[in-house]
């Protein structure tokens, strides 16, 4: 789904993902973009300045949604700077691209979003469930249990506790979970990390102290 309210934007970025075999969705704003999210897009891309819901508050939208909060999310925005960034990753986007924006290379971000995708894909096929003590994890259908309550997690903390309770006992960087999670292609500053641990421990409430932090080094899921 594209989403835009500049009508030339919209075209040049349809014209050319259509080229490439994908089938386009078009709104204009946020909240027809809300209302068109119902047909499960692969992938989203969302323009921050727009009339009626700016993209900010729609992807905030989209992700507590458990129908939609799986959809990956681009942003594409005049806006600079880290600040912008950093609210959008914490929102759940997966990247974050500038205005003028290049077909070509929005197209290979777009490719490289899906193949992570596959990638995940075919390691929650080998590992469906993660159980640790009272916390089960189905990466099939993206829930999780903490004793027989499901507790939701948006789909970047829901990854993020996936790579650390897949792993007990591993030390991560913050570096390596930006990698794991969002890709090497995607510019994102550290802080995201802590941000989305925190929001983590927070739902994991009393269990919260099995996400460890290593001073100087990152986390990790205690054995």
């Amino acid at each position: 789904m594209v989403v835009d309210d500049e009508k030339d934007i919209v075209e040049l970025l349809s014209y050319n993902l259509k080229k490439e075999g994908y089938d386009v969705i078009v709104a204009h704003d946020g909240q027809q973009a809300l209302d068109k999210a119902g047909a499960r897009p692969d992938l989203i891309l969302l323009d921050l300045m727009m009339p009626v819901l700016d993209g900010f508050e729609t992807c905030r939208r989209l992700k507590i949604d458990p129908a939609t909060s799986h959809i990956p999310i681009v942003f594409l925005t005049a806006r600079s700077g880290e600040v912008d960034e950093v609210l959008g990753l914490e929102l759940g986007a997966d990247d974050y691209i500038q205005k003028p924006i290049s077909p070509r290379k929005l197209v290979a971000r777009v490719k490289a979003i899906f193949r992570r995708q596959d990638s995940a894909a075919g390691e929650a096929a080998a590992t469906d469930i993660i159980t640790v003590d009272r916390l089960e994890i189905n990466r099939s259908n993206y829930t999780v249990k903490l004793g027989k309550k499901e507790v939701f997690f948006p789909k970047k903390e829901f990854e993020i506790l996936s790579v650390l309770a897949g792993n007990r006992g591993k030390v991560f960087s913050r570096e390596m979970l930006l990698n794991a999670i969002w890709g090497t292609d995607v510019v994102v500053v550290d802080r995201t990390i802590d941000v989305h641990i925190r929001k983590i421990r927070e739902k994991l409430g009393d269990d919260a102290a099995a996400i460890e932090t290593i001073k100087g080094v990152g986390y990790r899921y205690r054995e």
